[in-house]
């Protein structure tokens, strides 16, 4: 039997080595006939630690590697081009800082 794939959003990457990766689909409701949003949510053995948050990534069934982790990270095949404004406004004060003390010398 060949070995499942899927792709899906990286929505965790705060673990070493592992991803949380959320594969959404839509399912029919049986009586209402309206389309639901359902989510499938896998933990995925990345070694390099390659891919990262709002990454689009193909994993593959794999041998458990712990109590939950049983896919592989195939390929990275979409970088997330979502902006962290924590970090920038951190920067940027940090920026701020810097050229404030190098005016006073």
């Amino acid at each position: 039997m060949p070995k499942r794939v899927a792709i899906g959003v990286v929505t965790s990457d705060k673990m070493d080595k592992t991803r949380r990766v959320e594969i959404p689909r839509l399912v029919r409701h049986p009586k209402y006939k309206k389309y639901v949003r359902r989510r499938t949510i896998c933990y995925a053995h990345d070694p390099e630690n390659e891919s990262g948050l709002g990454d689009t990534v193909e994993i593959i069934e794999s041998v458990p590697r712990s109590k939950q982790k049983r896919w592989d990270l195939v390929r990275v095949v979409e970088k997330s081009t979502a902006v962290d404004v924590a970090a920038l406004r951190a920067a940027r004060k940090a920026d701020q800082g810097q050229t404030d003390q190098g005016d006073e010398g």
